[in-house]
């Protein structure tokens, strides 16, 4: 019996957990994208900043959520103001990951659904996400969640100019 997934709030003390999630499962999915120098400087100590400021952040609809079964987060999504000139007026969900032995249980739907809801709280034109090009198992989870594929671009770093598409889901 799979244990039952709980979708909260993240709280600042569990900055150190997602910034663990966060480089394990990015090396899981881009490790064979990225080049070598992005694989190995993205670490927990890079990341730890971005968690501990985003789980103070706690305005209308913007901020940190989290799946969590037996007392560990499975996943996470964060939903922040986008500092790229693509995603306009846009919010943006700047992460969304769902633990390895957690994926295929409806957790990222979950996720995605949550920061769709309370992101439209925060920004009334929608939000949106970048995905990387060849990120094929994620392009098509994004479409089925009714994202749609509307502009390309090239991340600027820091760590790699992966080549990106941005993906809205936009308020009617």
């Amino acid at each position: 019996m799979r244990a039952s997934i709980v979708i909260r709030r993240g709280q600042p003390d569990e900055a150190e957990a997602l910034a663990k999630l966060h480089v394990d499962v990015w090396r899981a999915t881009y490790g064979s994208l990225a080049p070598e120098e992005a694989r190995t400087a993205l670490d927990e100590t890079k990341r730890l900043p971005y968690w501990v400021g985003a789980l103070t952040l706690r305005e209308s609809g913007l901020g940190v959520w989290v799946a969590e079964a037996d007392r560990t987060i499975k996943g996470v999504v964060s939903v922040g103001i986008s500092e790229h000139e693509a995603f306009k007026s846009r919010a943006e969900i700047k992460h969304l990951y769902v633990a390895r032995g957690a994926q295929g249980q409806g957790i990222g739907e979950r996720l995605l659904r949550v920061a769709l809801e309370e992101g439209n709280a925060a920004s009334p034109a929608g939000l949106a996400l970048a995905v990387v090009r060849q990120n094929q198992l994620a392009r098509k989870f994004y479409k089925k969640m009714g994202g749609v594929e509307i502009a390309e671009f090239i991340d600027p770093g820091p760590l790699w100019r992966s080549e990106n598409i941005l993906v809205a889901w936009d308020s009617n």
